[in-house]
């Protein structure tokens, strides 16, 4: 068996999406990272003047990075990776404790575009994060992470519906409330489980944002293990990449000749209009500040915009065996033959043919494949962040991603090489050329 590339870099994107079940973990996982490579946290009401090297801001579920070479000017233009922390799942209600006919259960939320079918009989854990009240009065957050078969969302057996394989109808009120214990409703039983799992007095916690997860972890499939098959794929591929080329751009012998830099927002999954979304004005202000801080002026922002670039990293659909039809013909790309540039006319995605010179320039420097997107035209065209950016800064932007089956599914596939593929070409993309 010929060893497929970058293999390194999938170990550890593996090891990456374990610690990272909700958004608030995947920027605690990225700033680790970070950390580690000498980048330092800012505050938004610290003082950023005279600030340089690697800096990060982390707010809940979004982060931005940037790195600031050795004595760039003000108006030294960006180089911008734009991601997303979030991913389709169930969510954890407010009131969550109920039961039904002996059982006790949990009320979730269906949070984006989830295929229903996909979370039945999954041994599912917790995660996500609690508001504490602080002995002072103040408030104050903390992580939890129960990684261990919790709940199950048990799916009715045939024999009590044999239509089940001519059409499968979930109701998402009473079909998704999974399992966990027998009993009568037992009002704050979850609240104490977390709590205990968070080493945290129930009585502190006034609110939460908690989602479940597939406690499988993540691995390899196939004859020859030339795929990765796991949860959240969409889109902490692209998140880990994106870190990945950062630290590299960071901690490269040369400076490189932009100020390259990380977007992880929160929210795509259901349409980024949040504080911490795409649409928000946080990569904006974050982005002004670091020229401000360096001594820039107006002048210097407009010039550092006008000659910016991002690209928008999110997963793309590989051509699926049982269902080529659904794809256009001729365009119809395959686990491990490099990311995938996503063309949409509509601007559903915001590449252009600049974007694809761009990127394929990136992509030629890193030695690495790339295959084209667009959708068939009788199929609605997904989105992504490119087209928010794009026109929220007025800078040019590329959609692209790593190809993939199952988009969306409580567990997605992708080739083994393509995420060290994309992670090569980020890296070019954001040093030079």
């Amino acid at each position: 068996m010929t060893p497929l590339p970058h293999r390194s870099h999938t170990d550890d994107l593996l090891s990456f999406i374990s610690a990272s079940p909700s958004p608030y973990h995947v920027v605690a996982s990225v700033a680790q990272r970070l950390e580690k490579a000498g980048f330092r946290e800012l505050r938004g009401t610290d003082d950023w003047t005279g600030t340089t090297g690697g800096s990060f801001v982390a707010l809940g579920g979004a982060l931005i990075a940037w790195y600031v070479p050795e004595g760039a000017p003000a108006h030294t233009p960006f180089r911008i990776v734009g991601t997303h922390t979030d991913s389709p799942n169930l969510r954890v209600k407010p009131s969550p404790d109920t039961s039904t006919a002996g059982w006790r259960q949990i009320g979730v939320e269906i949070y984006g575009g989830v295929p229903l079918n996909t979370w039945l009989d999954r041994d599912l854990g917790v995660s996500g994060r609690l508001a504490l009240r602080g002995p002072d009065g103040t408030a104050d957050s903390r992580l939890v992470q129960i990684d261990e078969p919790l709940l199950r969302v048990p799916q009715l057996a045939i024999h009590l519906d044999r239509t089940v394989n001519e059409g499968l109808a979930l109701d998402r009120q009473r079909h998704l409330a999974p399992v966990w214990a027998l009993g009568e409703r037992a009002e704050g039983a979850l609240l104490r489980r977390i709590a205990e799992a968070a080493e945290v007095e129930p009585e502190r916690v006034i609110g939460w944002d908690l989602m479940l997860h597939d406690v499988q972890p993540p691995g390899y499939l196939g004859a020859d293990r030339e795929f990765v098959v796991s949860s959240r794929l969409d889109n902490l591929v692209s998140v880990h990449a994106g870190v990945a080329a950062l630290v590299a751009a960071a901690t490269a012998a040369d400076e490189p000749a932009y100020v390259p830099v990380l977007a992880a927002f929160d929210h795509e999954e259901v349409g980024s209009g949040s504080e911490t979304g795409a649409q928000s004005p946080l990569l904006e202000r974050v982005l002004n500040r670091s020229v401000l801080a360096r001594g820039g002026g107006a002048e210097d922002w407009s010039r550092a915009l006008s000659g910016a670039f991002c690209v928008s990293a999110d997963m793309a659909h590989a051509v699926h065996p049982n269902y080529a039809e659904r794809h256009d013909p001729d365009h119809r790309p395959l686990p491990n033959g490099g990311p995938a540039v996503k063309v949409n006319v509509n601007q559903r995605y915001a590449t252009d043919s600049t974007g694809v010179a761009v990127f394929a320039s990136a992509c030629e420097r890193a030695g690495v494949p790339w295959q084209p997107f667009v959708s068939n035209n009788a199929m609605p065209c997904g989105t992504s962040i490119g087209p928010l950016t794009a026109a929220r800064l007025g800078v040019a932007t590329v959609d692209v991603g790593v190809p993939g089956l199952s988009m969306h599914s409580a567990r997605e596939l992708c080739g083994a090489a393509d995420p060290g593929h994309l992670g090569a070409a980020l890296g070019a993309f954001m040093t030079t050329g």
